[in-house]
């Protein structure tokens, strides 16, 4: 077949069980996919020299009949920040640059005894600290819809190589939009679970501290059915047992979520208070309203209770501990981090660290406010939302311009940030497309340890609108 490289992962799955193809045929079609397109992305920045040996293993399990995982033979990607047993994770630091780690972390190897291959890993912000994929020790990856165009961060490199077909899907990090800022603006789908549905270790920087509060992994690809298929092997969810087909079984039971939800209440906002959106965006969120309304759930125009204060509990819950974190790696050596991170040392003082007092008051604001609305779910159990201002903007860009307001690129993702702060599963699916042909995508929330319920409303929207859509890179 020569379409391999742009079938979903089910499919893929399925393919392989079925001795359709071939585990090789499947990875050796990613890797003429990565030769043509890699050297103008940049996304993948290492492979894993196993990976042909892997697929031949895979074949060979097939061929002798062996009981197989529900990704036998699917090569994936992962997160640069995310470990992976004797393959370099650099988090995109020179300070970490020839690193390798002695084990897998936790989810890597939850992929792998499902029976999937490590491909390579994917570019990231340098410490997964800003909203690119650009960094001092692979530099930048470019947007697949627009080279001059950032893909987003940190997990831009997975998003870019998933959307360009390298990778049929794989996994990311998120703690302030990570991974769903790149999967708006490479049009592809992600989802950012409750914190503890899929474990969490094996990160640097580590998910620990103020950050256990919102930090995650969390699967993309080019589907939401693929989405749940890694969830559900990320999360440690069985399905069905392997004679009966876990693929078929996950996607069964997405199915049958979807035709349960009409007649559920949505509130839908695009204005939260802290940044306005372009019109394009809010246009976008609308025509995903339509879907959900056409499809039988009830949409509401109103924003939840406590949404406005999610980006500044945000920046004083999270902040501070992205300093301590990059002072405990650059201390003394701060000249070989790259732009952001140096600005963000240098800066670190000028506005002065929080009391005690004052961070365990935030902490209890976040609390408060977090029951608060997890309480109004109860009758309005899904949310509909921007991802953020814009879609993807130039390399380089530190500030944006939407209508009469200018607004630095963190603020302008506000609608991403705040999901972290209270906790909350949340799925961007793509809806469409800006005049310059940019992807937009928008968020759907859901109550903690609902994601199941979230991917189900998000197919909803993908089925309507058509979901990914090929660049022409």
């Amino acid at each position: 077949m020569t379409d391999l490289h742009i079938q979903p992962i089910s499919r893929l799955a399925e393919q392989i069980r079925n001795r359709e193809v071939s585990p090789v045929e499947v990875l050796q079609a990613c890797l003429d996919r990565i030769a043509e397109i890699n050297p103008k992305l940049n996304a993948i920045v290492t492979f894993a020299d196993d990976a042909m040996e892997k697929a031949r293993e895979a074949e060979t399990a097939v061929t002798r009949g062996d009981v197989l995982g529900p990704l036998h033979g699917v090569p994936l990607t992962i997160k640069d920040t995310i470990e992976t047993a004797g393959l370099r994770t650099t988090s995109g630091s020179a300070m970490r640059a020839e690193f390798i780690p002695q084990r897998d972390a936790p989810a890597v190897a939850r992929l792998k005894a499902a029976g999937a291959i490590v491909l390579g890993k994917t570019n990231a912000a340098e410490m997964a600290m800003d909203y690119t994929a650009d960094n001092p020790v692979f530099g930048r990856t470019n947007n697949p819809y627009d080279l001059s165009k950032t893909p987003g961060g940190s997990s831009g490199g997975e998003a870019a190589a998933i959307a360009s077909c390298m990778s049929p899907g794989g996994i990311g990090s998120d703690l302030a939009g990570s991974i769903r800022i790149p999967s708006h603006f490479c049009g592809i789908a992600g989802l950012k679970p409750t914190v503890g549905r899929v474990p969490g270790g094996g990160q640097f920087p580590p998910s620990d501290g103020p950050y256990s509060l919102g930090a995650v992994i969390g699967p993309m690809a080019r589907s939401v059915g693929d989405l749940q298929l890694l969830f559900d092997v990320l999360a440690g969810i069985e399905t069905a047992a392997p004679a009966t087909g876990e693929v078929r079984k996950s996607l069964e039971m997405l199915d049958r979520r979807r035709a349960s939800i009409p007649g559920w209440r949505v509130a839908c906002y695009t204005e939260d208070g802290v940044s306005p959106v372009s019109e394009e965006t809010r246009s976008a969120v609308e025509t995903a309203a339509r879907a959900l309304a056409d499809n039988g759930l009830i949409v509401e125009q109103t924003r939840p209770p406590g949404i406005e204060r999610g980006h500044d509990l945000w920046l004083k819950i999270f902040s501070r501990a992205s300093v301590v974190h990059l002072r405990n790696v650059y201390g003394g050596q701060e000249e070989k981090g790259g732009e952001f991170v140096r600005w963000r040392l240098k800066t670190a003082d000028e506005t002065p660290p929080p009391s005690l007092d004052d961070y365990i008051n935030s902490w209890l604001e976040r609390d408060r406010l977090r029951a608060e609305l997890i309480e109004w779910m109860d009758q309005t159990p899904l949310i509909l939302a921007p991802v953020g201002a814009t879609p993807a903007y130039a390399h380089s860009t530190h500030k944006i311009t939407v209508g009469a307001h200018t607004l630095n690129t963190f603020r302008a993702f506000s609608y991403s940030q705040t999901f972290n702060v209270f906790d909350l599963p949340v799925v961007v699916v793509p809806v469409g497309f800006s005049a310059e042909g940019l992807p937009i995508g928008v968020q759907i929330i859901g109550r903690p340890f609902a994601e199941e319920t979230v991917l189900a409303a998000a197919a909803i929207i993908e089925a309507a609108l058509g979901g990914w859509q090929p660049p022409a890179t």
